[in-house]
């Protein structure tokens, strides 16, 4: 099946807050998916907007059609490795924090073929 793909690995945001983005696209356009993003109040669709941008060229050096006629077929993220903090507190303590990491990935097709 012709499809084209893009990752993008270690993003330093919280899956759950990418997936918010990523769910938004899915399965739609892509041009329609880059105006979405264009609007969308989240810090994270500049960097799904990237990786979109990849996936779309990729597609295109593949020769799979016009960037008007691919479709987001499946959009996934899934967690990176965890960067453990600790914050000081009163008398002593330690609280953790954990910065979560993202990978992202994108994968568009031409309009007829969804995955």
């Amino acid at each position: 099946m012709a499809e084209a793909r893009a990752v993008l690995r270690y993003v330093r945001m919280s899956p759950q807050k990418v997936r918010l983005v990523i769910d938004a696209i899915r399965g739609r356009g892509v041009s329609e998916a880059f105006t979405v993003l264009k609007y969308a109040p989240k810090a994270a669709a500049p960097v799904v907007e990237k990786v979109l941008h990849s996936a779309v060229a990729n597609a295109a050096r593949q020769e799979l059609g016009e960037p008007e006629s691919l479709t987001v077929s499946r959009a996934y993220v899934d967690g990176g490795p965890v960067l453990k903090r600790f914050q000081a507190r009163a008398m002593g303590r330690a609280n953790p924090i954990h910065k979560r990491t993202s990978h992202v990935t994108i994968v568009v097709s031409p309009a007829g073929k969804r995955s």
